[in-house]
């Protein structure tokens, strides 16, 4: 299996319902942030990586997102009839995907920083690791509520709990999705496995992230882009 990650896996299939009227008539990878679809602003990420395979999978409005990315070389993985996911979406996009480690990559967010995907490349040490996190202290966080997804020791492995919040993006060992049983699934249950063995690790992003899953989370990145 080979060991250096050389794929991502971009998710863009979810229906956005917390969008509200944004996505009643086109999906939410292609909801305009700083006059770009959000969709670009992650692939700007993946540019840096010059990566063999991006993949991203498609299942509201499909089509619309597919006439976008087939000119971007971007290669697609359709669920239907029914959404699958992360977990179960990244399982059916791995024949796109290929063997070994890959990145994943969440397309409702903004990064302002070094490049997320840049940085966990460097992190990465796949001798003690199942999958490495990006995640973003609480105080770096904008339109972010809650208290934060995981807590890290001095190792940097992470357990659930307060404090740091996942970016959605990471590279991850694919091989133990095959173990799992249901067909629509979270990442989460594939993380449990890894923790357990003591192989769930985090990274930590030195600049700032902005969640764009609702509608007042667009302004709020438009001025974090402006900022920069």
């Amino acid at each position: 299996m080979t060991r250096r990650p050389d794929a991502v896996m971009l998710f863009a299939a979810g229906f956005g319902t917390r969008m509200g009227a944004l996505t009643k008539d086109r999906p939410k990878p292609l909801i305009e942030v700083a006059g770009r679809p959000l969709i670009d602003h992650a692939l700007d990420l993946t540019d840096d990586l010059r990566a063999d395979r991006v993949v991203a999978n498609l299942h509201y409005l499909p089509d619309q997102l597919a006439t976008h990315l087939a000119p971007k070389g971007v290669l697609m993985s359709r669920e239907e009839p029914e959404i699958l996911e992360t977990g179960g979406g990244l399982r059916a996009a791995l024949p796109l995907l290929g063997p070994g480690p890959v990145f994943t990559l969440n397309t409702d967010a903004i990064w302002s920083g070094p490049n997320p995907l840049t940085l966990l490349r460097k992190a990465w040490n796949p001798d003690r690791m199942d999958a490495l996190l990006m995640c973003v202290p609480i105080a770096q966080t904008v339109g972010h509520a809650g208290s934060g997804d995981f807590t890290t020791n001095a190792e940097g492995r992470i357990s659930r709990g307060p404090g740091l919040v996942y970016g959605g993006a990471q590279i991850v060992k694919t091989d133990g999705l095959a173990a799992i049983s249901e067909q629509a699934f979270s990442l989460n249950l594939l993380w449990d496995q890894m923790h357990e063995l003591g192989r769930l690790f985090a990274t930590i992003y030195p600049g700032r992230w902005c969640d764009v899953g609702r509608p007042e989370g667009v302004a709020m990145a438009e001025e974090l882009i402006a900022d920069v």
